[in-house]
């Protein structure tokens, strides 16, 4: 037997609460944008008013204003938008306990077990779509079938406020149709490469074979692969338990471009300050680090570097992140930057070491742990480095990051 898994994923969820909250927005073209002042002025949220004039998450706010010039730009709220979340999934567990998110406005539900009580798939997700509505204000569109994947695909092939049911016995005609970057997990880069192999549809994908997938893109083409053929058998995780940390990062875009080192160190150092804080919260040492630079032009990349020792240090982790950025991105005028802890392992009990190198992280180690009971008892301004003070502004945009698992997307 099948199972039946959903994909709810509440409709343009931060523009949707905005007018939600200020009814004078309804029927007008709204987008929730960053500060311009702190050099955040970009599209982070749209609604469907503002999307048929061509506006686009990420764009900047002046490049919106002139597809749409009667635009409403509203502030984000991310405390109200977390308790909108917290309220939706305390109306999935009514069905299940099987609720896994993804992100702040989409979850997955496994009712394979609840369908006698409830009824099927379909009628779940029609009973979600109309409280959800009721309750928060909020449309919801619903994907329906026997895999996340092909749940996912459902609930963004129509929207607003609407169900589709994919079957183990209709996905070829339903979707092998569709371009292969709707799949999850096929971002642009992998459509571009998929793309000069002739694959530009999931039908295509499925149809290639898995040595061939392999050996063009590794363990990831074998995934895509079976996800295109309908063989994902991931579960639903149950509502209380958490996904493994794969990364932490931190990142922000800097009040002014930096154009010397020293400012780059401040930067550089308040983020891993933050990522380390991170890290040891989680109980976990990183292996690689990862550093993503924007320049003044808005031209990014990203560089990594392996330690030599896997630690939680945020000297380690800035020495590594400063290392990388005198190779790859110095003379640059920077806009942003964002340093990422990656490979990560679960740290076990301290081990007398004779290496002098390991002997003296371990110590650093036991130096940022004071640090961080201070900040925890005291505030974060209770104690820093040095050369923090030289720049305030610079350190403060690092030190009050938002650090999270798997840097998080701009809202579609």
């Amino acid at each position: 037997m099948d199972r039946v898994i959903l994909h709810s994923d509440m409709n343009n969820f931060y523009a949707t609460v905005e007018t939600s909250l200020n009814p004078s927005l309804r029927g007008k073209a709204v987008a929730v944008a960053g500060n311009p002042e702190s050099r955040h002025g970009i599209i982070l949220a749209k609604n469907y008013e503002a999307k048929r004039f061509g506006v686009q998450t990420g764009e900047a706010l002046w490049q919106a204003k002139q597809k749409c010039p009667h635009i409403v730009f509203v502030a984000p709220h991310y405390d109200i938008y977390m308790e909108y979340s917290r309220e939706a999934k305390k109306l999935y567990s009514q069905y299940t306990d099987q609720v896994e998110s993804f992100g702040l406005d989409e979850c997955w539900l496994d009712v394979t077990s609840s369908s006698r009580l409830f009824g099927d798939g379909k009628t779940i997700a029609a009973d979600i779509r109309e409280k959800i509505k009721k309750r928060l204000g909020v449309t919801v569109s619903v994907g329906v079938s026997y895999n996340k994947i092909f749940a996912k695909l459902g609930s963004d092939m129509k929207k607003p406020d609407a169900t589709t049911v994919i079957l183990r016995e209709n996905f070829k005609e339903k979707i092998w149709h569709l371009p292969v970057g709707d799949l999850l997990y096929v971002g642009p880069a992998t459509v571009k490469r998929l793309h000069m192999y002739g694959i530009d549809t999931i039908g295509k994908l499925a149809g290639a074979s898995r040595v061939f997938m392999r050996s063009l893109m590794g363990k990831n083409g074998e995934m895509l692969l079976s996800f295109a053929r309908g063989e994902d058998e991931s579960p639903v995780m149950h509502i209380d338990e958490s996904p493994d940390v794969k990364s932490v990062s931190c990142g922000n875009t800097a009040p002014r471009d930096l154009v010397c080192d020293d400012d780059v160190k401040i930067l550089l150092l308040s983020l891993a300050t933050n990522v380390s804080h991170r890290l040891r919260d989680y109980g976990m040492d990183a292996a690689c680090v990862q550093l993503q630079v924007r320049d003044n032009e808005l031209n990014s990349f990203v560089r990594q570097i392996r330690l030599d020792y896997p630690c939680r240090t945020g000297q380690e982790i800035f020495n590594a992140a400063y290392k990388l950025y005198l190779r790859c991105a110095r003379g640059l005028r920077i806009r942003s930057m964002s340093i990422s802890a990656t490979s990560l392992i679960y740290s076990g009990s301290e081990q007398l070491s004779f290496d002098p190198m390991i002997e003296k992280i371990q110590r650093r180690e036991r130096l940022e742990e004071a640090f961080d009971s201070i900040c925890d008892r005291y505030g974060s301004g209770a104690i820093k480095r040095g050369i923090l003070m030289c720049d305030p502004d610079i350190a403060e945009i690092g030190l009050k990051s938002s650090p999270g698992i798997l840097p998080g997307l701009m809202h579609r």
